[in-house]
């Protein structure tokens, strides 16, 4: 049984994030967990507040929240019913970034799906805020899913990797079995004037493969060349479906992510961009 977490502010951007992810799974038995964290909401009241006042604006804003999330139960099921598909509704009193760990790892989530920007949609911005810190924080891999984006079948996926770093084998194993389901084509991308010659990047390399079988690979290498300028080109020349890059310290991911302000961002992709979060879980 896979176990999907959905975070949503009701935004058409949040359920289109849904949308796809009910489809790139629909051959598997899952449980999606649609979360909405509403702390923000009543923090943000405008107004002085008392605490009876508070307590009973907490209430409503609760009330609301179980309200819009059963509305969008009903929209998902009658648009896209799957038997193997089963849904839950979570309204939490708390701030995103908590409310997302603490249920992705209460239920030992596979996979966090959310959407690049929510309700605010500031498309000078890569990444909405929530977004970036779900990305950079909650130890769980996270895809996701650029405003309007339409899903099609995986035909390929891209893989930059260096192969210095080692993989969880889990979330290799996510990633194998996505590209099974869909019998897609994995492109594993080296950018470096340098060959693989190390043990560690021979074993790495290997650990990734043992975990992509019955995968169809392809490798490619690209030297004297920026490495967010080889994704990009790599990822238009062969008309990628799936962008992967790992989250973990030290990695190319890390420092695109960490810059001071969001709309510094470094890599803009137009597709699916799929984080592993390279953690180690049960």
């Amino acid at each position: 049984m896979r176990k999907i977490v959905i975070p949503s502010d009701f935004s058409e951007n949040a359920f289109n994030a849904l949308k796809f992810a009910v489809e790139l799974f629909k051959h598997d038995r899952c449980e999606f967990y649609i979360l909405h964290a509403y702390a923000d909401e009543v923090y943000n009241k405008e107004g002085v507040l008392t605490q009876e006042f508070l307590d009973e604006f907490k209430e409503t804003t609760k009330q609301n929240s179980d309200k819009e999330l059963e509305k969008i139960c009903e929209r998902i099921t009658q648009d896209f019913h799957n038997p193997r598909h089963r849904f839950h509704t979570i309204s939490a009193f708390g701030l995103l970034i908590d409310e997302v760990n603490d249920l992705a790892e209460r239920e030992n989530a596979d996979i966090i799906v959310t959407s690049t920007r929510g309700k605010s949609n500031d498309r000078k911005l890569t990444f909405g805020s929530n977004t970036l810190q779900i990305i950079k924080y909650v130890q769980c891999p996270v895809l996701s899913i650029p405003e309007s984006f339409e899903f099609s079948e995986l035909k390929k996926i891209l893989f930059p990797t260096n192969y210095i770093m080692p993989y969880q084998k889990r979330e290799l194993k996510l990633v194998g079995e996505l590209a099974r389901s869909f019998a897609t084509q994995v492109h594993m991308l080296y950018v470096s004037k340098f060959p693989i010659d190390s043990f560690r990047q021979k074993d790495n390399q290997q650990a990734i493969q043992e975990q992509f079988y019955d995968v169809k690979m392809e490798y490619h290498q690209v030297a004297d060349k920026e490495k967010t300028e080889a994704i990009l080109e790599t990822i238009e020349e062969l008309k990628i479906d799936l962008l992967i890059l790992v989250n973990s310290r030290h990695s190319y991911l890390e420092n695109v992510l960490y810059k001071s302000t969001l709309d510094k961002i470094g890599l803009h992709p137009k597709i699916p961009f799929l984080v592993l979060q390279n953690f180690h879980r049960t």
